[in-house]
């Protein structure tokens, strides 16, 4: 075995202080890097407690800056969104707040503008295909299939 490092209660707060204050973090990944620093269950609690009341952890400010960044930068739909909240254990009240990060008309124009910018690249000379392909892109980024159709039928003519 390894010869690996441990670390009291204070060097493991303090190092889950800096992994906090980096990026936003939900309580799974904290769980997860406690694990792997191999803290024993009442340390683990005991910086979780420290982390929530010096606000280095904080699940709805975590669940709002997720659903911005994917949304904003990775171009991701709700569906995506939600199911990544879901896996991360976040709260259905906090992934009901996180999505009004997302502004409609935003949310809308982002569709249209992934849509056709995919379309462009979609080199199939069958329509039906191209379609196909367009509409199982557009559902593996997370949008809903009604605003999928919508779009189509906006851009399809």
């Amino acid at each position: 075995m390894k010869n690996e490092k441990t670390y009291t209660v204070d060097e493991a707060t303090k190092l889950m202080e800096h992994f906090c204050a980096y990026q936003e973090r939900c309580h799974k990944e904290v769980e997860q890097k406690l694990y792997d620093l191999h803290m024993i269950p009442e340390a683990k609690e005991k910086i979780i407690l420290h982390l929530l009341q010096h606000n280095f952890l904080n699940e709805e400010r975590f669940s709002k800056s997720f659903a911005r960044g994917k949304f904003s930068i990775k171009n991701w739909g709700r569906i995506k969104i939600v199911n990544e909240l879901k896996f991360r254990n976040i709260s259905p009240y906090n992934i009901k707040t996180a999505l009004k990060e997302v502004d409609e008309t935003d949310y809308l124009k982002t569709l249209e503008k992934v849509a056709n910018k995919k379309w462009a690249l979609i080199k199939e000379p069958n329509a039906f295909k191209k379609r196909s392909k367009l509409v199982n892109y557009l559902s593996s980024k997370g949008y809903e299939s009604e605003l999928i159709y919508k779009v189509m039928n906006g851009l399809i003519k």
